[in-house]
């Protein structure tokens, strides 16, 4: 596998990841959307939006702005554009991507599209399913600053490029495993956001770890009947690139999604509660695109209607998840 890589990506998750990357390459690219970001970026040598307590040696960084730049530099490209931005930014591409390998860091779907990205990537670029990869499992970016142990899932139909990605992104505080199963491991990054956001709203409304527990086993299970009804590939659901995200999304304090789904429990409209956060929380996306996709297929899928209901259909949080209570078990 080639080792040019680029970046694709200016948040912590792309900052995490390019922190990872640097510990096994000399040299990367890094496509920056604004240029006084890289600016103060190469003056600190650290990313003066996110994750700013680590320092990056800028002189092995090439930066900028223009997307086509890093694409046309990079046998690798790691995309961790946040999902409602992927088009805009993938608009302004001239360059094929064809040969690229891609690595799609993202945890939401192409909501115009209602896509996963893999599959928006495979037919909007003609880029073969062999050369494009996922990646999953509980790595908060604020845990990778800290060099705290994480663990990682390379999904890739290909599982000697699943292999070969595995290990360009091994270091001593990222574990890796690899698996074939790309359409499963994408819609648990996609629906893990949602619960998290349904665990936040009901912390915020007073339920109980009793009712936590309950209310991710049976997310547990929504994302098993989902992914099973979209893709029968074999999967096993209680590895840590499904269960083990969910857990982290749903319970740790760096969850943005979380801090979403608790705002809106303490009464914040959404657009007050994403104005506030200043954050992109994926979940929100994501709930309309699942919600979609079940509307045809008619999954019984309740903690994810719950979360519509509350978002998109402006019911009241505490009457959504009271009804939902009587349908957990």
């Amino acid at each position: 596998m080639a080792q040019s890589i680029g970046i694709l990506g200016s948040g912590s998750w792309a900052t995490a990841l390019a922190k990872i990357v640097m510990e096994n390459t000399e040299h990367i690219m890094w496509y920056i959307r604004r240029q006084e970001v890289i600016d103060e970026f190469m003056q600190t040598g650290k990313n003066p939006g996110y994750l700013n307590n680590t320092c990056f040696d800028v002189s092995r960084i090439s930066f900028s702005t223009d997307i086509n730049d890093v694409v046309a530099q990079s046998d690798i490209l790691v995309l961790a554009i946040p999902s409602p931005y992927i088009l805009s930014s993938l608009r302004k591409l001239r360059r094929s991507m064809k040969r690229k390998i891609i690595l799609s860091a993202v945890k939401g779907m192409i909501s115009d599209e209602n896509v996963l990205v893999t599959d928006y990537l495979h037919y909007r670029y003609q880029i073969p399913y062999e050369q494009l990869l996922v990646i999953a499992g509980p790595c908060h970016a604020e845990e990778i600053a800290m060099d705290r142990l994480s663990y990682l899932t390379i999904g890739c139909s290909d599982i000697r490029c699943a292999d070969a990605m595995a290990g360009l992104l091994q270091t001593p505080y990222v574990h890796t495993t690899t698996s074939t199963d790309v359409d499963g491991l994408e819609y648990s990054s996609v629906m893990k956001n949602i619960y998290a956001i349904a665990a936040g709203v009901c912390h915020s409304l007073r339920y109980g770890d009793n009712f936590q527990s309950v209310l991710i086993s049976n997310a547990i299970q929504e994302i098993s009947r989902f992914t099973l009804a979209r893709s029968h590939g074999q999967r096993n659901i209680d590895a840590s690139g499904y269960l083990g995200d969910v857990l982290v999304t749903c319970y740790s304090r760096f969850s943005r999604n979380r801090q979403f789904g608790q705002m809106i429990g303490m009464g914040y409209s959404v657009k007050s509660a994403q104005i506030e956060m200043q954050m992109i929380a994926e979940g929100y996306y994501g709930t309309d695109c699942i919600h979609r996709l079940n509307e045809r297929m008619q999954v019984n899928l309740p903690i994810v209607d719950a979360v519509y209901a509350i978002l998109y259909q402006r019911q009241s949080p505490a009457i959504v998840i009271k009804e939902l209570t009587n349908q957990l078990s």
